[in-house]
This record gives C-alpha cells, structure tokens and sequence, in this order.
C-alpha cells in the first residue's frame, strides 16, 4: 500500500534520484528523524501503513548503537532474573516475528551454560526453563540439562576443572547491520523514501505545532528542507539533542551506558553453539558469540555523561572481558589475540541517578512536547517493530491522520539477491569487488566506512584487514560513484583514522 505521490521502489538507490524524489514531495505524513533501529521500525510501520514517510539519518544507517549490539534478538535472560516479566514476554514474541520475516538477517542459535557449582546447575534450569515457558509457542527449542561430558563436548574449551555439566536453551543470532539495510530498503518497496547522510539541524514551528524539519545533506552542502504532519524524533542516545530544538530547557530522558565487544578467531570457542557466562562481577552476562567466522565475547556496562558518534573502548574494558573470559576457557585470548573491538552506546531511560546502569529500563517510552514532536526511546533491536507500531499509532492519533491498522507484525522484509562467487579483495575477509558495487547500487554505501564497516562487517571482524582492504575498496567505490582522485585519497586517510579505533594494537602503540 502506498499514497498515490509517494516515490517509487527503486530498482537501485542513486543519491540524487532519492533527493530529487524526496524533494518533490510537497508535504509528508510523518518524518522520522534517526536512521537507527528504532527510527526505521518506524518508517517501515508508517509507509506500510500507507502515509507519506520520510526518515532522514545525519550519517549513515545504523552508524551508531545499531550496528553495534551483541547480535542477538533474545528475551534478555538477565531481565526475566530482574522480574521484568512482561519486557521479556514482549521481545520474545518479537524474536519470532524477525525469525519468520526476516530469515535472510536472524536464525536459531543454541546456547551452553557451563555449570560449576550444583546450586547453580538447579537454579539455572529454573530461570531457563521459565524463560522457554514464557516464550510458549514460540520456542526454538526446549531447555535441558547436560552432563559434564556433553558440556565438553558443546564447549571443547570450556573450563573443566570442577565442571559438573551444563544447561543448554535457545535464542536468536542476526547481523544488525545488515537487517537495518534491510529495513531501509523496506520503507521504499512500501512507497516511503530513506535518506541517509541528511542532518536535521531544526525543526519548523507552524501555528505553535511541529511541522517540519530543516536539514542539510552531508554530501553536496545542500540545504533542505522537508514538512509533515507529525515529526518522530527517533535518534537514541541522541534524542535529547532534537528535544532541545524544540525545548531548549528539556530536561534529560536518557542516561547512556557504554558497551563494549572484542572479537577473536574461532578457535576460542570451537563448535556452532554460544556460552553464556550467567554473572561477572558488574552483574551483567558474558556472551561468547560466534559470528561470522570469528567469536564475539561481550558486553560491558560503563556510564557516559557524553554521546559520542564514535566511542572507544576503555582499557579497563578490554581487560574486564578478557579477565571474565579467562575463568571459564581453558586457553583463553589476550590482548594480542584481538582481531576488532568495538563499543556502542545504550539509550537507556534515565532513572535514579545512583542506580547501577545494568538496572536502567530497557524499556522504551514515548514522549510529546507541547509543540508536538514526538519522541521514542529506550528499548533494544529485539523489540525495534513493536516500538515503531506504537510510536505511529499515537503519530496517527497526534497528527489526525486517517487511522489504518498496524501491518509490520506480518511483513517480510526486504530480502536482497545472494551475490556469485568471486575472489575476496582480501584473504581474511569474504568482500568482493561485487560485493561493493552492489553496496553502492543498492545499499545506499557512499563511503568506504559504509562498505567496510556496515554493508561487509569488515572493520568489526578484522580492523587490520579491513584497513588493508580499504584502497582496493575506495577504488571500486569511487568508479562506481564517479568519484576522483582526490575523493579516493581522502575516504583512505578518514578510514585509516577510524579503523585505529578498532585495532587494540594501534590504539596500545598510540598510548604507550
């Protein structure tokens, strides 16, 4: 369903196409500001809908928190321990929804807890087993106990001094990045229209009312300008930057957490399945995650008092994981043995101020000014489309737009084509010269960091192959994007200070 005026889904995403048809739109039902996870479950929910839809994101799709999660789509084990019953029920019915309409981006991913103490052992498959009940007719599969034997066996380099079995369930694995790229796409094969690298830097007052925004596109220096019936402010951490364009003196909703991911070759942790380690010191959970080829160990949980755009982990960090790590494998890596590290940053609801962060809500609200712009935020990726329902739904109510019936809880999404096979542009890594060009075309990629950071997970896999791969990249970038020389030589030099970020070897020889 889409309005009779609304652009067309493009066969492919040319940039100035987009902003041609963007522009000649004379007013929108509903911008949303953010290009995150949140923002575009509810792009996709409006233009679904049938209402003129425009999201505008200053940088790139998922630049920020989304592209930097755990990769799970879970009920949050550590919730149903918290008594946030209903948070846990919610995100698991939506870990089956992605898993039917998103298969291309999330699949099953079987879990191990090595169990070392039997008190533990009984508690553990209490917890999960609740946990599996809550999620009823969605399981993915039924928790049970495992001998010391089957543990080893799940987890060869588990620790087995003292190991008296385990307990295995059941959750969902995806590629963030990638389903955000999907849900891009999406908002146009239902008639809305996705900009990426477009700021909003304020927001227009019609009669004392939101009604537009005003924005600058990041690539040509353009200034723009865009009006609509109802403005979402949808951008995470940063949401109370766009608060205070409309209320300078907005007080805080939001209380950032840092979180912080190493990765390392996949012989750390052999086999297809996940261990969980079910409390470290700050009261969190350890995952060990493999991920495309490699491990995922993650996540910390440290306060910010700022929201950068590009965090960094902290060494204390490093070491919590690697020390955390290092009780429960028998070889368990170093600093050395880090291929990328990577931190983001949770848009967590401001509470009690002394509260610890791990007891921050997840949950997300929903908030209007007087003027009427309306603001979402909190949540995770799991519960992404149920938060973009919502927000539409009282869009609808706020703007006076004709009320139509949600229709994302069914919808596929966006389901690209598989690429052939063709050489890699690097030995450790799985992008193509084709790979590139379709991230140009069709996945909205108009920077090297696009490509190697969200459309390939390159810089999270491998930072110093990523860095490797990066002239070859911008080579068949630029030739795809009719860049120049001078382009190419500035997208490697901005990449070549973004990837020092994610190599602990360059960040220690930069502090030493």
């Amino acid at each position: 369903m889409a309005p009779d005026d609304a652009p067309l889904a493009p066969a492919t995403f040319a940039r100035e196409a987009l902003l041609a048809a963007a522009q000649a739109v004379d007013h929108w039902d509903v911008i949303v500001i953010g290009g995150g996870a949140t923002g575009l479950g509810a792009a996709v929910d409006a233009a679904s809908r049938g209402y003129r839809t425009l999201l505008l994101e200053a940088h790139d799709f998922a630049k920020g928190t989304s592209s930097r999660s755990t990769k799970l789509i879970h009920g949050g084990v550590r919730y149903l321990a918290q008594g946030r019953i209903g948070l846990v029920r919610e995100a698991l019915v939506e870990r089956a929804r992605l898993l039917r309409n998103a298969p291309q981006q999330v699949h099953p991913l079987r879990f191990v807890v090595p169990v070392y103490r039997r008190w533990d052992q009984l508690k553990l498959r209490v917890g999960l087993a609740a946990y599996d009940w809550l999620a009823g007719r969605y399981s993915l599969g039924r928790v049970r106990a495992l001998s010391a034997a089957d543990t080893r066996a799940a987890l060869p380099n588990a620790r087995t001094d003292g190991l008296l079995g385990g307990v295995e369930y059941f959750d969902a694995q995806f590629d963030d990045a990638g389903l955000a790229i999907a849900l891009a796409q999406s908002v146009f094969d239902h008639g809305g229209s996705a900009l990426n690298y477009v700021s909003v830097n304020g927001l227009i007052e019609q009669g004392g009312r939101i009604g537009g925004v005003r924005a600058r596109d990041q690539i040509s220096g353009r200034a723009l300008e865009f009006t609509a019936r109802a403005v979402i402010n949808a951008t995470g951490v940063w949401a109370d930057d766009i608060r205070r364009m409309a209320h300078p003196d907005a007080p805080p909703m939001l209380a950032p957490s840092q979180g912080v991911h190493l990765v390392v070759d996949a012989d750390w942790l052999p086999g297809s399945g996940a261990m969980l380690v079910p409390e470290t010191d700050d009261g969190r959970v350890l995952f060990l995650i493999p991920w495309q080829g490699k491990v995922l160990l993650g996540t910390t949980d440290t306060p910010r008092t700022d929201s950068p755009l590009e965090p960094r982990a902290q060494d204390d960090e490093i070491d919590f994981i690697l020390r955390t790590a290092a009780r429960y494998l028998v070889r368990a890596p170093g600093r050395g043995d880090i291929r990328s590290v990577f931190a983001g940053l949770r848009p967590l609801i401001a509470a009690d101020p002394d509260a610890p962060r791990s007891e921050l809500s997840r949950e997300h609200v929903i908030r209007v000014s007087p003027q009427g712009l309306i603001t979402i935020a909190g949540g995770k990726w799991t519960t992404y489309r149920l938060m973009g329902e919502e927000v539409i739904d009282r869009a609808a109510r706020e703007a006076g737009l004709p009320p139509r019936p949600c229709r994302s809880a069914e919808l596929a999404l966006h389901a690209g084509p598989a690429l052939a096979d063709a050489p890699p542009l690097h030995p450790r890594l799985a992008l193509t010269e084709a790979g590139v060009r379709h991230a140009a075309a069709c996945q909205f990629a108009l920077t090297v960091e696009d490509v190697l950071a969200r459309r390939s997970r390159a810089l999270f896999l491998d930072a110093a192959a990523a860095a490797e791969a990066a002239p070859a990249v911008a080579r068949v970038l630029a030739d795809e994007l009719g860049r120049d020389a001078a382009w190419i030589a500035a997208q490697r030099a901005e990449f070549a200070q973004l990837v020092a970020g994610y190599n602990v070897e360059e960040s220690d020889r930069a502090g030493a």
